[in-house]
């Protein structure tokens, strides 16, 4: 019984704490947003992508930084595919969905994770809303392809956010059944502008050997990213989940930017000092050209 009105209660906090977040006022701000940001690409007077940030389902920023970038290069593709999604609920793609109409499928390892986000959303912003998929599957760059495709998602899609806390890097360079415009994705700052990728463990769970060891540098992480054919356009302000639009698209209004120049933030030199512990640690140096 006291589990059954925990979780009651904790529904219902749920949805008291994000209501407001799809309301009509925050659609209708949002959307003056996007038609602002179009004519300014038409009078050629935009913002920095730096200055655009704001949050409304993302853990920090995201949310603002990506309807800037769709709003410059258009919303031609409104699906989306976020690995490491959790419930769905606080991601960076939930924006997208509840206020822009986007469809897309969320995939997480945490049963009960997945549980809550089907639920909330076959229920948000209303009962007849199409819903995004949820698949509950432990990812691995061995099984990455298929779990997405077996849900429906092939080709061209709008974005890709990946936030696995180890292995990001690993499913992102064996991802090929989907070509997103945009990728947003977790790198590992405490790593600094070393060029170094954790080996790929697929029994890998979060926190690991050590809390450090994981994940891959910026600089390892723009350097797969131009491989697949995307530059960096920027990344959250605390500068971990770094964002990349795929060549081709807005680049003179979108300007690529250096690694450094994203890396500013006065918490990224304190946690660098945390790479001492392992930094003398297995890592694969250089993998690309």
């Amino acid at each position: 019984m006291k589990k059954m009105i925990k979780n009651f209660l904790k529904d219902k906090f749920l949805i008291l704490k994000v209501r407001e977040r799809f309301s009509a006022a925050v659609q209708i701000e949002q959307r003056r947003l996007f038609l602002h940001y179009q004519q300014c690409k038409k009078d050629g007077c935009l913002p920095r992508l730096s200055d655009t940030g704001f949050r409304v389902f993302s853990q920090f920023e995201e949310d603002g930084k990506l309807l800037y970038i769709f709003s410059v290069i258009g919303m031609t593709n409104k699906t989306f595919v976020e690995i490491g999604s959790d419930d769905g609920i606080n991601s960076n793609c939930a924006n997208l969905h509840f206020n822009f109409g986007w469809h897309g499928l969320f995939i997480d390892g945490n049963e009960k994770a997945v549980k809550r986000g089907k639920k909330f959303y076959s229920q948000y912003p209303h009962p007849w809303n199409y819903p995004p998929r949820f698949a509950c599957e432990m990812i691995r760059r061995e099984n990455i392809n298929e779990i997405i495709k077996q849900n429906g998602f092939e080709g061209e899609i709008g974005l890709l956010s990946i936030d696995i806390d180890g292995n990001d890097y690993w499913v992102w360079d064996a991802l090929e059944v989907v070509r997103p415009q945009v990728v947003i994705i977790e790198t590992h700052n405490e790593f600094g502008l070393e060029d170094i990728v954790v080996p790929y463990d697929p029994a890998y769970f979060f926190p690991g050997k050590h809390p450090v060891y994981h994940g891959a540098s910026p600089v390892a992480m723009t350097q797969l990213a131009r491989q697949k054919g995307y530059r960096l356009v920027g990344a959250n302000e605390l500068g971990f989940n770094f964002i990349f639009v795929r060549r081709g698209l807005a680049e003179n209004e979108i300007p690529e930017v250096s690694v450094e120049s994203v890396l500013q933030h006065p918490s990224i030199a304190e946690g660098y000092k945390k790479f001492e512990a392992v930094k003398d640690w297995n890592y694969i140096r250089n993998r690309l050209p």
